[in-house]
């Protein structure tokens, strides 16, 4: 069994102590660190390619102890990972920093520009990690966005506003002090508990005013709604079991059919009774979904996809009979629409095939 000493990053000056240590004592070491082998001749460490024990950067140890459970690290496990990430960000964090002083590109981007990028590439990493189990494209959608956290915070630096050491650090000690049940003496049940003190310490300790503090206008209208209730039921305002939501959105289901029973549709724009009841509904809908632990976005969007996956099957099962589809009546389409529902559903689920 072989054992893996962590040289820290890989620079000559930044060995630890103790790992330096426990190389000397071994006199021989297989060294994947370039940078490090004539550092350690000039100390007795010999470069031995099948010696018992690995020398390597941070991150090249966790990587050879995470692929390979026969390797046994000198640090424990957790904190060689915690080095490793370390590493890797400082790596990405030059990069960002280069780019930003040589790339004409980099060079001319705002905050305003970017931010669009950075819209689409949390879009794309949602897409991906609704998909189906993590895998290598949620890996990569993940630095995507990460690069967008690291090119903003060299632009706060520019700024003087902090940098990405305050970043890292402000979330950590936010994410420290809204989890007193963690890290402190407060004592917790349940999910709900974990929220309602959640939003207590944000009204209490970090200055939030109002009861529907910090909703951003430009939030999409599913999550702008479900943020909006969720403040409420904050402060005790909200059903007490979701058969309350359920039948309040039937309630509003019915305004709206009365509502288009006074103002028939047909016009240019339908009534203003008309719209404001069919909000209240979708409002409705989602306070349902948020009741029973269902998140709407991701439920309208699985719901979306299921109907063009149904349609396009109808298609190729009309074309499959000589059919154009779309030239059909709607009772034909139907028939075609509720073939294609039951081929699918007889279908293995995508991960299973």
């Amino acid at each position: 069994m072989r054992r893996v000493v962590a040289l820290g990053g890989g620079d000559p000056a930044g060995v630890p102590a103790l790992a330096l240590e426990e190389l000397v004592a071994a006199g021989a070491a297989d060294v994947r660190c370039a940078a490090l082998i004539a550092f350690l001749a000039e100390r007795g460490v010999r470069h031995v390619a099948d010696a018992p024990v690995i020398a390597a950067d941070d991150l090249t140890a966790w990587r050879l102890v995470r692929d390979d459970t026969e390797l046994v690290p000198s640090l424990e496990r957790e904190a060689l990972a915690a080095r490793a990430t370390a590493q890797a960000l400082g790596r990405l964090w030059e990069i960002t920093v280069r780019l930003r002083r040589d790339c004409p590109w980099d060079r001319e981007q705002t905050p305003a520009t970017i931010v669009p990028h950075t819209i689409e590439e949390a879009y794309e990493l949602a897409d991906v990690a609704l998909a189906g189990p993590p895998d290598a494209r949620l890996v990569d959608e993940l630095g995507d966005v990460l690069f967008q956290s690291f090119i903003l915070s060299v632009m706060t630096r520019e700024a003087g506003a902090g940098d990405l050491s305050d970043v890292a650090c402000g979330i950590a000690d936010k994410l420290v002090r809204r989890h007193p049940h963690v890290y402190g003496e407060v004592e917790v049940e349940t999910t709900d508990d974990v929220l309602r003190n959640w939003e207590g310490i944000k009204r209490e300790q970090e200055g939030r005013e109002g009861i529907f503090h910090d909703i951003p206008a430009s939030l999409p209208t599913l999550l702008q709604a479900l943020k909006t209730q969720k403040r409420a039921s904050a402060i005790g305002f909200d059903w007490n079991e979701w058969s309350g939501a359920e039948a309040a959105t039937r309630d509003e289901l019915d305004e709206l059919v009365q509502a288009l029973a006074e103002h028939p549709p047909g016009g240019a724009e339908p009534a203003q009774d008309v719209r404001d009841e069919a909000g209240d509904v979708l409002f409705a809908a989602v306070n349902l979904l948020r009741l029973i632990r269902v998140d709407p976005e991701t439920a309208l969007r699985g719901a979306a996809g299921r109907f063009r996956a149904r349609v396009e099957e109808a298609e190729r099962l009309a074309d499959e009979q000589g059919v154009a589809f779309g030239s059909l009546v709607l009772a034909e389409q139907e028939r075609y629409y509720r073939a294609a529902k039951e081929r699918l559903a007889r279908l293995p689920p995508e991960g299973a095939r």
